[in-house]
């Protein structure tokens, strides 16, 4: 799963018992050489979704944006503002050197208490492989910050993968991840928050409504579908009301 420039055993050994703030200073150097970053493949998917549907927009945020993989989409589809958000100090200083000419505005913050600065300024806001690291009771506080943020008319967008059929070895490994994970903020502090089966869409689409937005979901075209027939990856538009 890593390459030869990724994290050790003991290197991510540390980063997991630390807390996620700690763990992503840690990680931040090697992190783009890890299967965590958001792969190309999925954020070309969402740039041409994009593209296809809004046209390009004036200023963009990337809510949790880490060593900044996604900067280069948002600073492509916005013609003015684009900012980076994360709690991380790390790995915001990885993207500051992932995009060096200043055109991208870098803000450390806690994305559950978004700086007022930033609020009703935005006419795009994205994240990605960030989720895990919210619990289902904090979703309200993370969507509402969003809300805040956007401009009357403007877009939050993310993807969000079919879910995992029962028995399938993939379900297994991530409830058993989850598993290992609830047992370790059981035992040790600080916490270090990450599950992967913490965001259904269902869930997720009620606690968007309840912050303002009016939800419809896109199937992401190159994820293909399931045999069942529903797309593999959906990419959803949250709006805020104009």
């Amino acid at each position: 799963m890593f390459t030869s420039q990724g994290p050790g055993v003991r290197e991510l050994a540390v980063q997991a018992l630390s807390s996620v703030e700690r763990g992503y200073d840690l990680l931040a150097p090697k992190f783009d050489h890890t299967p965590f970053r958001t792969p190309d493949r999925m954020l070309d998917a969402v740039e041409e979704a994009l593209a296809e549907r809004e046209g390009s927009f004036d200023s963009g945020l990337d809510v949790c944006c880490g060593t900044g993989a996604a900067l280069g989409m948002l600073r492509r589809l916005c013609r003015e503002r684009v900012t980076g958000v994360d709690l991380s100090a790390g790995m915001l200083a990885e993207a500051g050197r992932a995009h060096p000419d200043g055109r991208v505005e870098l803000v450390r913050a806690d994305a559950l208490a978004l700086p007022p600065a930033l609020g009703d300024a935005y006419d795009l806001a994205v994240s990605f492989g960030a989720f895990g690291h919210f619990l289902p009771a904090e979703r309200p506080a993370l969507f509402a910050g969003v809300h805040s943020a956007l401009r009357a008319g403007g877009l939050f967008a993310f993807p969000i993968g079919a879910p995992i059929p029962p028995g399938h070895p993939a379900w297994w490994a991530v409830a058993g991840f989850d598993a290992a994970m609830r047992v370790r903020n059981a035992v040790w502090r600080p916490p270090f928050v990450m599950y992967y089966r913490t965001f259904p869409l269902s869930g997720v689409r009620a606690d968007l409504e309840a912050a303002g937005f009016a939800v419809e979901t896109a199937p992401l075209a190159p994820f293909g579908r399931l045999p069942s027939g529903p797309p593999r990856w959906r990419l959803v538009l949250a709006r805020k009301a104009a």
